[in-house]
């Protein structure tokens, strides 16, 4: 009974832990939405904003995949 509670927590931390990925994908949707806004107002200046929008993607990215490293954690290392 004891080892069942441990794994439903382990589990419903996981499933906790992966809302971070939807943060992420949300935060990229908001990220390249603005950019092609901005660059659709501004075709001169979008090319100086590529390297700053390929810089967010990386550490949007990162959290996503930081977020899903804790969930694999939870589910097979404790």
């Amino acid at each position: 009974m004891e080892q069942a509670i441990v794994d439903a927590g382990k589990y419903i931390g996981a499933g906790m832990a992966c809302l971070g990925m939807g943060g992420a994908g949300v935060g990229l949707g908001s990220l390249f939405g603005n950019y092609l806004a901005g660059a659709i107002r501004n075709p001169s200046a979008a090319d100086g904003q590529f390297g700053r929008l390929i810089f967010g993607f990386a550490v949007t990215e990162a959290l996503g995949i930081f977020s899903l490293l804790i969930a694999l954690l939870l589910i097979f290392a404790v």
